[in-house]
């Protein structure tokens, strides 16, 4: 009796050691991103694939940057996230408050010097266009709005939407390419302060998280977005949406890579930082309809659904340093003038 009640205290011990055993291994395959969306960038796609090709787990996170980024912040002395997806604003003040790990990925050569920080603090994965993603059925008969001045007309009352230029990277990029179409610098928002307080005649939609969604099911009929989700939604969702580049100019859409300082699962994280820049990763945002920081990788395919090079010519070219720092101080006029 005493050796059959040892023998299934031996047994249990060594199933409950198996099971730790077995989720240790699981922990061990899985990294944190902050900021990873489902719907947004076609994150939902490549993380399946980092799943199948390096057989890393990478959950969904929904968070904007502005949110991933006080999150990081909160948690910076016992970190979760062992990355960060970012808009380049963000990523640059990321390593300036020492939220940073430094990696340099396969690939880190290929990129551009004004796309990454020189150390590997912060690097470009991938790009895009600010403009009008429009559904078309939702907006009816009415023209397609060509223009940032259009938006204001009253035809297009409570059609309008855009994102919060106080919280996510879209939203600030957005407002800043407008800022800068309309006369403004990157120290004067006064034009852009001037579009938020009259478009609120016209009862826009403030909005905070990805709502590539929304727009296809016609509820925000016009949105200030990025090209990518437009042509998702044409080629992939086949949906009848336009992407319009304002006619008065805009900016381009950089988001980058940042590893958190004491990354608790480090060596899988640049594992995955190597596969987001080697020529599958790059040509899986190809396919995702985003221009990759290593166009090399981009097949002729991809290329020809991507909104027309002749147009992303027309984008201003801006001091990305000098962009970030205005971000903070745009975000506050924003409070106080507009909110």
């Amino acid at each position: 009796m005493l050796k059959a009640t040892m023998l299934r205290g031996i047994l249990a011990s060594l199933a409950l050691a198996g099971a730790v055993l077995v989720s240790s291994q699981a922990s061990a395959q899985t990294v944190i991103c902050y900021s990873c969306p489902e719907e947004w960038a076609d994150w939902g796609t490549q993380l399946r694939n980092v799943k199948q090709d390096l057989g890393i787990t990478v959950p969904i996170d929904s968070k904007n940057s502005g949110q991933a980024m006080s999150q990081i912040i909160a948690e910076k002395e016992n970190p979760v996230a062992d990355f960060g997806y970012l808009g380049i604003t963000f990523a640059i003040q990321a390593e300036k408050m020492g939220l940073t790990t430094p990696y340099k990925p396969k690939n880190f050569d290929d990129i551009p010097a004004d796309l990454k920080s020189p150390d590997g603090h912060w690097f470009t994965i991938h790009a895009g266009a600010v403009g009008f993603f429009i559904n078309k059925d939702a907006l009816g008969n009415k023209p397609l709005p060509t223009s940032w001045k259009d938006l204001l007309k009253p035809e297009y009352k409570g059609l309008v939407g855009y994102y919060d230029p106080t919280s996510a990277f879209i939203g600030y990029v957005s407002g800043m390419a407008m800022n800068l179409a309309l006369g403004g610098t990157l120290e004067d928002f006064t034009p852009a302060m001037d579009f938020y307080k009259a478009i609120k005649a016209n009862q826009p939609i403030v909005v905070n998280q990805t709502s590539y969604a929304r727009v296809l099911s016609g509820e925000i009929p016009i949105l200030v977005d990025a090209d990518f989700n437009a042509n998702r939604g044409r080629y992939k969702d086949k949906a009848n949406v336009v992407f319009v580049m304002p006619a008065e100019g805009s900016l381009p859409v950089p988001y980058a890579f940042v590893m958190t300082k004491n990354a608790p699962h480090l060596e899988n994280a640049k594992k995955v930082a190597d596969y987001l820049l080697s020529d599958k990763g790059q040509a899986g945002w190809a396919n995702g309809f985003l221009r990759p920081v290593r166009p090399s990788a981009m097949s002729k395919e991809a290329a020809d659904r991507l909104f027309p090079a002749a147009d992303y010519a027309r984008l201003k070219k801006i001091d990305f340093g000098k962009f970030a720092d205005a971000q903070k101080p745009f975000a506050n006029r924003y409070l106080a003038d507009v909110r």
